[in-house]
């Protein structure tokens, strides 16, 4: 049971004005136009600053938002709620409830009065509707505040007029305001009257962190009864008239075409069945029900062209890997140097739901329902593949039964439109389990290679050289030019690549001459950036050197990571990690302790964990399950700068843990012949109840900048670093190829054709 612990805090923030607008509005409404800076982490010798210490990719983030940053609008309703269409997608990171509290703790009203929808895709907000990089409470924290603060300060001005006193001596609380003579007025009742008949400048003081009642204070989200009673709508719940169910045939092969389809008429007359369409990468077939789509699936005799990746296996894209690796600069040193290489293999990044969109496409129209984290790039894109203008596509942002970086693309989207315009109807496209596994994003394969040189205790040069597949960064910054671009046949997609990875990677240790590069192959897989991007494969390399560089100096990991961090932030989450996980604790042989650090989005976080590698853990039977080493216990000490709700992001440090347990141990893809061999939950090992560890404590330390960073992919780098090396010390070898049981197919694989399983039969069955 995960223990959450709140430390004192005194967070350092200094009032000042900032500047928004009233917005004409038939109640009072207003919004922002600056955004809050960020600090800078401070960079010390011996080991200069890198890129990502002085400008990371969430401050580029920030600045690409900035120009929009004006164009949202908090409302305060006649009934006394306040409104908000939020500009970021809810995909169970708790972005509603945050974005709440910041709107309830500056209008001064009960958070269970302010109301959260996502809103539409805007093309006006530019490069400012794009959710991921853990940076919407980043970017979005001050122009929220900001516009809410605008809505009080005219209300109040409002009632002082209404009463003929001074504004300063009207008061706000819970969504009331009052006077020391007894005067008193709900908001709703002067929404109306506070409404401005156009728009113009305001500005407005933001509340100093000492006065805030409801940021920085641990919260259940918003939407948390609705969803343990079943009644949140999510994608897969939606009900749109004449849309009716709809899946697709796809082929043994990532991006396989379909050259012929030989039984279509027949298929077309099998109970229930409207319409089959011969698609980009497959056949799509739409019924009454999804149960009848599956049966029409399995019918369907087609004839498949090639893919993008035929004939590819993990084998094959390794050799490739290897052959692209970028030279060290410095020459090995014998025995002062420290040399290692480390596979990570393919993962999915699909998410509980699957994919899934709803698409009605007219002739002068289209309308396109799903969760999207960049609506801007979908609405453009789907518009230009229909044919229509962009004002005539209506895109709605659904909230999503997870993402982990699968919703950074539109493909089901698109599909989506594709289909309902090729038969003219309406459809409700939904992928299955093997479709996400097989044709949905994965994080690519990649490899990390590490030199380490040291002489007299000191550590004089680092060099990490990364080859990966290539990730695919096509939906740019979140809208047409930068997505474009993103897609240059020459040069664009690792321009990005190399930018997010400059921006996002840096060694928090005091190691000398300090290089990381990043070179990827443009193999055609479906990839995608999965939480954290880089960082964890990146970091559990690291922290593995680091612990063989402690050990070839004879210093326990601890002791020399103490001796060599340059971020004092790092250094005060370790030693809160040391301290609560009781770091150097005996334990009986097989089992270990193993620590991880990192530094990103402008926070910090320490993982201590416990592994159990004992044979009766690592040979036990569980059914159904591949079993193994175990994490036992868990201590993650996180500074997210200012936490705006601390139980948010305890909740974020845990699932980054599991994240991590699964990277480490027992989750990845087998490629084999162009196409994954995992298609199901059932052969994809995500971390289950058998290997989730029974004591995980998250201690949230005091804030230390007045900002909130980035959180919600801050917790998988650190905890997979602190895995890897404890199991590392548990078995008295450095693990070099992971998931540790990459190597063993522990699954029967479904077969290639049909690729959709039997529709159930009962409700004890499952369909996918």
């Amino acid at each position: 049971m995960a223990q959450h612990r709140r430390l004192p805090s005194e967070p350092t923030v200094r009032r000042r004005a900032f500047l928004g607008y009233l917005i004409a509005a038939p109640t009072i409404a207003a919004g922002a136009s600056l955004i809050g800076g960020s600090d800078d982490a401070e960079a010390a010798v011996p080991t200069l600053p890198q890129p990502a210490d002085i400008f990371d990719l969430g401050d580029l983030q920030n600045l690409a938002a900035l120009p929009t940053s004006g164009l949202i609008a908090v409302q305060v309703n006649e009934d006394g709620t306040a409104s908000f269409a939020l500009h970021r997608t809810e995909v169970g990171q708790g972005v509603t409830t945050a974005v709440a509290m910041m709107i309830a703790e500056e209008l001064d009203l009960p958070l269970d009065k302010v109301h959260i929808t996502l809103a539409d895709a805007r093309p006006e907000l530019l490069m400012n509707q794009l959710t991921g990089g853990s940076n919407s409470v980043r970017s979005i924290y001050t122009p929220v505040r900001t516009a809410a603060a605008i809505v009080r300060g005219q209300l109040v001005r409002t009632a002082a007029a209404r009463w003929n006193l001074p504004a300063g001596e009207v008061s706000t609380k819970d969504g009331v305001l009052t006077h020391a003579s007894g005067r008193r007025a709900t908001y709703g009742s002067l929404a109306t009257a506070a409404a401005s008949p156009r728009t113009e400048r305001a500005s407005a003081e933001l509340k100093p962190a000492a006065e805030f009642r409801i940021l920085g204070t641990p919260q259940t989200r918003i939407d948390a009864v609705q969803i343990v009673t079943g009644r949140k709508t999510f994608g897969m719940d939606l009900r749109v008239p004449d849309a009716k169910p709809c899946m697709v045939a796809r082929p043994p092969t990532v991006n396989g075409t379909v050259r012929s389809v030989r039984n279509a008429d027949a298929v077309r007359s099998m109970p229930g069945i409207t319409d089959v369409e011969v698609i980009t990468y497959g056949v799509a077939v739409r019924g009454d029900t999804f149960g009848q789509c599956i049966d029409a699936l399995r019918a369907l005799d087609v004839e498949w062209g090639p893919g993008t990746v035929d004939g590819e296996s993990d084998a094959t894209v390794k050799a490739k890997l290897k052959a692209a690796q970028l030279p060290f600069a410095v020459p090995p040193l014998g025995a002062l140097s420290v040399d290692a290489e480390f596979t990570f293999a393919f993962a999915s990044n699909a998410p509980l739901e699957p994919d899934n969109a709803i698409a009605d496409v007219r002739a002068d129209r289209a309308e396109i329902w799903s969760t999207l984290k960049v609506p801007i790039d979908a609405k453009q894109d789907i518009a230009r593949q229909l044919g229509l203008p962009q004002d005539k596509v209506v895109v709605h942002v659904v909230t999503g039964g997870g993402s982990f970086g699968r919703h950074l693309f539109h493909n089901v989207a698109a599909e989506a439109a594709e289909i309902s315009q090729k038969m003219g109807k309406p459809v409700k496209l939904s992928w299955t389990r093997t479709d996400d596994f097989r044709q949905g994003r994965t994080h690519p394969m990649s490899i990390s290679r590490v030199r380490a040189t040291h002489l007299l205790g000191n550590v004089l040069t680092y060099e990490q050289r990364h080859v990966s597949t290539q990730t695919d960064f096509s939906h740019g910054l979140g809208e047409m030019i930068t997505s474009t671009a993103a897609e240059l046949p020459v040069g664009g997609n690792l321009s990005f690549a190399e930018t997010i990875f400059l921006l996002s990677q840096e060694v928090p240790y005091n190691f000398g001459v300090v290089t990381q590069l990043l070179n990827e192959i443009p193999l055609r897989f479906n990839t995608g950036s999965m939480r954290n991007i880089y960082s964890p494969n990146v970091a559990c390399a690291r922290e593995l050197v680091v612990d063989r560089l402690a050990a070839k100096l004879g210093k326990d990991p601890v002791a020399f990571r103490r001796s060599f961090l340059r971020d004092d932030r790092l250094r005060a989450v370790m030693e809160k990690a040391v301290q609560a996980g009781e770091w150097g604790k005996k334990l009986p042989k097989g089992k270990a302790q193993g620590l991880g650090l990192h530094s990103e989005y402008r926070g910090a976080v320490a993982a201590l964990v416990e592994i159990d590698c004992s044979p009766e853990t690592v040979n036990r039977e569980i059914p159904d399950a591949v079993t193994g080493p175990r994490v036992t216990k868990a201590t993650i000490v996180v500074d997210a700068g200012f936490a705006i709700n601390p139980r948010g992001l305890e909740a974020q440090m845990i699932g980054g843990l599991n994240d991590a347990i699964a990277l480490a141990l027992t989750s990845s893809l087998h490629i084999k012949d162009g196409i994954p061999l995992e298609g199901s939950w059932d052969n994809y090992f995500y971390t289950r109840q058998w290997n989730t560890p029974p004591e995980v404590e998250v201690v949230v330390m005091p804030p230390t900048t007045g900002n909130p960073s980035g959180a919600g992919e801050l917790g998988v780098a650190p905890c997979f670093a602190a895995v890897a090396c404890a199991y590392a010390r548990a078995t008295g070898t450095m693990p070099t190829s992971f998931p540790i049981n990459h190597g063993t197919l522990s699954f029967e694989p479904y077969p290639l054709q049909p690729s959709t399983p039997q529709s159930p039969t009962n409700g004890l069955d499952t369909a996918f």
